[in-house]
């Protein structure tokens, strides 16, 4: 799943709440949330496998429709220090993509989910540590429920919770990135997948040689389920991008928790993964740590508006 900065609000208060714009938030969230029935369908292919035909068949889509939307003057135009951040996101995401593919296809849902549960927190904490950013006492709190449910499910559990914290650290600085890279969305990714396209292409030809691909090997079907990886990246930053532009940020940041939702019901319920006291008490720390993160930018929210409206 990646989510991309939303934008900013208009000068005067926010954006009027569009039922458009709420459908495609919808649309976005409801798909990232979905994700992790889609990548069983392409086993026995692994993480890698989908992950470079991800990166290529995204790069299919978006040169596509940046060509019919005219917007490769953006990219032709970019300066270095512009093409060094498009290669720092497309690895960011890469590697967030390649985590998130192993742990859907390796019983590692619930983790995932867990990772896109503390990413707001985890992004507040690098504003702090990068961008010298003061937080208010509400923000603290929810941050140190966070590191209390990371220490809860490391130590009961046993085990670092290497993929929820790696899930959540490159995303949350792949969106530092992409604030600063003076891209339209489309373009924005389309530079990526230039990036990752080079090393994609020469992963599968060497796995094609080596007769270890599973594209093509086992039948039509499997080759464009394949391909439809292009289609599954692209639709929903698309609808993404359309909900940032007609939405105010506060619903648009209730909107994102749909997607872990989402994605923990279906480890839970229809993956049956396991849910032992600790994990329950882990997140519902970070349950706990949303609700006081989001009731505290709501409230700040008001404060705003009606500052501006004074």
């Amino acid at each position: 799943m990646t989510t991309p900065a939303p934008l900013p609000e208009r000068p005067g208060g926010p954006t009027p709440v569009r039922s458009r714009g709420l459908t495609y938030g919808l649309i976005a969230y409801g798909l990232w949330g979905l994700f992790p029935l889609y990548f069983p369908l392409l086993e026995p292919a692994g993480a890698a496998e989908i992950l470079a035909h991800r990166m290529v068949w995204s790069l299919v889509v978006s040169s596509i429709i940046l060509t019919v939307v005219r917007g490769w003057r953006a990219i032709v135009s970019m300066r270095a220090r512009t093409w060094g951040l498009v290669v720092a996101a497309a690895a960011l995401i890469a590697v967030n993509r390649g985590i998130y593919i192993w742990a859907v296809n390796n019983g590692r849902v619930v983790d995932a989910a867990l990772g896109y549960f503390i990413n707001p927190l985890v992004s507040v904490l690098l504003g702090v540590l990068i961008f010298r950013e003061r937080l208010r006492p509400a923000q603290w709190t929810a941050v140190g429920l966070g590191a209390t449910a990371v220490l809860v499910l490391g130590v009961a559990g046993g085990s670092f919770p290497w993929v929820a914290l790696t899930l959540a650290a490159s995303f949350g600085v792949y969106g530092l990135v992409k604030k600063v890279i003076p891209l339209a969305p489309t373009a924005s990714l389309t530079a990526e997948g230039l990036v990752q396209v080079i090393p994609a292409v020469i992963y599968l030809a060497v796995i094609t040689a080596a007769g270890t691909s599973t594209f093509g090997a086992l039948g039509t079907g499997h080759a464009l389920l394949m391909a439809s990886s292009g289609i599954a990246t692209c639709v929903p930053l698309l609808a993404f991008a359309a909900a940032a532009q007609a939405l105010p940020l506060s619903v648009l940041g209730l909107l994102q928790y749909l997607t872990p939702v989402i994605q923990f019901l279906i480890g839970v319920v229809w993956f049956g993964e396991p849910m032992p006291a600790y994990r329950w008490v882990g997140f519902a720390l970070v349950w706990l740590a949303l609700i006081v993160f989001t009731a505290d930018a709501l409230r700040r929210a008001r404060h705003t508006a009606v500052a501006r409206r004074a």
